[in-house]
Order: structure tokens, then sequence, then C-alpha cells
């Protein structure tokens, strides 16, 4: 049914296209805007003026409800604890430092058990909402209304506010949802949501050459702040500088999902005339990290625990960086439990705050850095959004540019998977770059950099 939907919206006209996607913002804005959201925005405002202690006393409250919780109503919990000697009482009188004696829950169960054993026997009403999938099988994530806005008010709170702006503002986006499946898609680079004065751009359209549409597209829309992937909003910051296009002032850019170095902040902040503010969450929604206007990055201590360790299992010191851990609050329909969610950050050393915000800072978000695939019209993308997601058999992937025209793509498979999955792959990636030359290559694993992270995308490319 979705891939018949997704046929007739290819071929209908753009302003049919921009009510389809109305409607769809709509169900969204009611699933995310609704009672519980305005409900919590106060208590997520308060809880930034506790006290160390008061921190202290939070956590452990909540740590000792979510756990108590997973061992009584989650079977995957509950099998494990129970094997390794946890009763009920313990969790009862559990302190932030007991965490150490539980398990990690590897990326890898989350996948398996995440649809079955890892749900709540007292679950509400809810869906599954998928990550990218961009090395492989996506996780899937159980989301409630009330969870859903929650998470949603503590990003308005968090995110948007600290921005210096706010969710009834018009927001111009540039992620990886599909709005224009054909690559070789004429103008506008753009569809508009009504209800939620969002405009939606291509993150697989942004070349030199279609670069003053989307401009044209902050323009029309009167767009007042930007929000998005930290690379496609370089690249079309850069676009803009290069050419020197004027665009309209904006109060704030708001990026995620890839690391944000000081060349692409500068850059941004040049072509959009404001200030950046950059943030770390996911769609595991099990912690955020978010940038105030002192610069100061820090973790909402109201999403969850991060620990960060060193390979040992060790907490490190501040000052220095390790890789994150993650224990979610809000979730209770699918509890994540000390879930190595795959990324690194750096304490810092000094914790005192300009804000007087009494949560743990963060100096660097050492997140996901990808190489840049080119396509033969010059348009740069990093993210390859959905490309691996319903591969049955597919563990993991690897996209590596060789050409222009030459992409080999590493993967790695389970006994499930067979060889005519492979041109599902292939359509896939040629609605997003046109006919390419792919090979595929068939691996055991694939290799991981220094920090343990595997690139989805690598470039073989000299000259960008």
């Amino acid at each position: 049914m979705l891939k018949l939907i997704t046929k007739i919206y290819a071929i209908l006209p753009v302003f049919i296209q921009n009510i389809l996607i109305s409607i769809y913002g709509f169900y969204w804005k009611k699933q995310r805007l609704g009672k519980e959201f305005h409900i919590s925005i106060p208590t997520y405002k308060q809880h930034e003026k506790f006290s160390k202690k008061q921190w202290n006393d939070y956590q452990t409250k909540e740590l000792r409800k979510i756990l108590i919780h997973a061992f009584t109503n989650v079977p995957y919990y509950k099998e494990k604890y129970r094997a390794l000697g946890f009763t009920l009482k313990d969790f009862e009188n559990f302190e932030l430092n007991d965490l150490k004696r539980l398990p990690y829950l590897e990326k890898e169960d989350l996948r398996k058990y995440g649809t079955t054993t890892l749900l709540s026997n007292q679950r509400k009403k809810g869906k599954f909402i998928a990550s990218s999938g961009s090395t492989g099988t996506p996780t899937k994530i159980y989301f409630n209304k009330t969870f859903h806005q929650m998470w949603s008010a503590i990003y308005e709170v968090r995110v948007r506010n600290w921005a210096g702006v706010n969710y009834k503002m018009a927001r111009g986006m540039i992620g990886g949802r599909r709005i224009l499946p054909n690559a070789k898609a004429k103008a506008p680079y753009y569809r508009y949501n009504y209800f939620e004065k969002q405009t939606y751009f291509s993150a697989y359209h942004l070349s030199e050459k279609t670069v003053v549409n989307y401009v044209n597209g902050l323009q029309k829309n009167k767009v007042e702040y930007l929000v998005g992937y930290a690379m496609s909003i370089y690249f079309w910051a850069d676009f803009i500088n290069q050419q020197k296009i004027k665009t309209p002032k904006l109060k704030a850019v708001l990026t995620s999902s890839e690391k944000l170095t000081t060349v692409m902040r500068i850059t941004i902040e040049k072509a959009f005339q404001c200030k950046v503010y950059d943030g770390y969450s996911g769609v595991e929604a099990c912690g955020m990290i978010s940038e105030n206007k002192y610069g100061e990055l820090l973790f909402s201590a109201d999403t969850g625990i991060m620990e960060v360790v060193n390979e040992n299992g060790k907490d490190v010191a501040f000052g220095e960086t390790g890789e994150v851990i993650a224990t979610g609050f809000l979730n209770y329909d699918q509890p994540l439990i000390r879930y190595r969610i795959g990324d690194n950050v750096q304490l810092a050393k000094d914790q005192s705050t300009k804000s007087n915000v009494n949560m743990l800072k963060i100096d660097d978000i050492v997140g996901r850095i990808e190489d840049v695939i080119i396509g033969k019209d010059g348009r740069k993308m990093v993210r390859f959004h959905g490309l691996f997601v319903d591969i049955e058999g597919l563990k993991s992937a690897q996209i590596i540019q060789h050409t222009l025209e030459d992409i080999e793509i590493k993967l790695v498979v389970q006994s499930k998977f067979d060889k005519t999955k492979e041109a599902t792959i292939t359509k896939r990636l040629e609605s997003q770059l046109e006919q390419l030359n792919i090979t595929y290559t068939y691996v055991n694993n694939l290799p991981r950099t220094s920090n343990g992270k595997i690139k989805a995308v690598i470039s073989n490319l000299i000259d960008f």
C-alpha cells in the first residue's frame, strides 16, 4: 500500500503534493503537539532551576521507576535481570552508581527484540518509527502519543526555546524524508506543510545549479529558522557564499545528525546571518544534548542518564572522550536501559556554566563524520536515508564512491538475504543519484575507525 501511495504521489502536480504533505503534517501535529505537550513545557522549564542535589534525587527516583517497570512488565529485562540474580527489592533501592551492575543493551539486541520481548506488556497504543538505516538494518522505536508529546515538549524547551524560536514560527527543514522521489525532479526542490508552516527542502537535489531555488523557498514561505542535517545545511550555505546569493536573515539554524565543525558553523552563520545551535538526540529518544545562547552544550538530565565510558566500561574523567551509554526515562513501552547508542562525546573539563543550569556540560559531540558523495551533476549528499530499510537478511552496509559514476556497496548479510535484493538497493540509490555503475561486495564485517565506528559513506574522490 505504501509503495502504491509513493508511486501515485510522485506523478502528482506540486500543489497536490503540498496538500497531501499538509494533511500528513496535520496528523503529526496532533500526534506531537497535543495536551501532554502543553502540560509538560512548564515542568521542563522549571527543571532548569534544579540544583545538583535536586537532579541527583530526580534521576534516582526516575531510574528506580523505569527499572521496576522494566523488571515487572518487559520480558527481555525480566529474564536477563533474573538470570543475573536481581530481585524487585534491588530495584526499589537502586542508586545511580548501581547502573554499572547492569549489562549493556546492544544495538543488535534492539534490532532483534525491539518489536517483541523489549516491549512492555502494559504498553499503550502507538507506532514504530525507524531510524535512517544508513549502515544497514534500522532500529525501530515504539512511540505512544504521550511519550511522543513529552519528547516534543523537551525539544521545544531545550532546542527551539534555547535558540530563541518556537514551534509556532515558520520553519524550514532539510532532512532524510523523500519529498521528491525522482533524482531527475525539476524545481521547486521544496514542499510546504501548511498546518505547521513548514517548508521541507530536499536533501538529495542540492547543487550549485539548484541553490537559487532553495533560497527562493526561504523567501516565498517567509521561513524564520532552519532545522536539519548539519552537512546538508553546510552544503547549502557554501553554495550561497560562493555565489554571493542574498538570503533572508534567519533567527537561528538548528543542526543535528552529523558533527558540526568550526568551519561548517562559520560558513552557515555567514550565509544565513544568524547563530547556529548544535544538538544531539536520535530517534531512540533516550537522551538529548542541546546548545544554549552561551554556546554551552548541555545534557538534559530529565531525558535520562548518560554515562560516558572508556573501552573498559569505566567512567571517563571530565575533559576526556568516551562512549555514550544511554538510559531513557520517558519511553515505558520500550525501555532502553544502558543502551550502547554508538556515539562518543567529550565531557567538558570545566563543568561550571554561564547559564547557571546544573546539567552535564559537553565540549564536543564526536558524532558521525561521513565522506561526501558527489553526483554527476554536482549535487552533494552524505546521508542515504532509508536505502537499506526493510531489506531482510541485511546486517550492515557501506557505500564507497570510486569515481563520479562508480559506486561500490559492501554488504554484511545473513542467511535470509538473497542477491535479488541488490536490485531494490540499486533502484533506491539511483532514485537519489541517477544511473550509476554499482558493484556489490560481500564481506564478513565492515572496517571501523579509530573510535570504533563504521563509516556509512566513504569517498575515494580526491577533488571535491
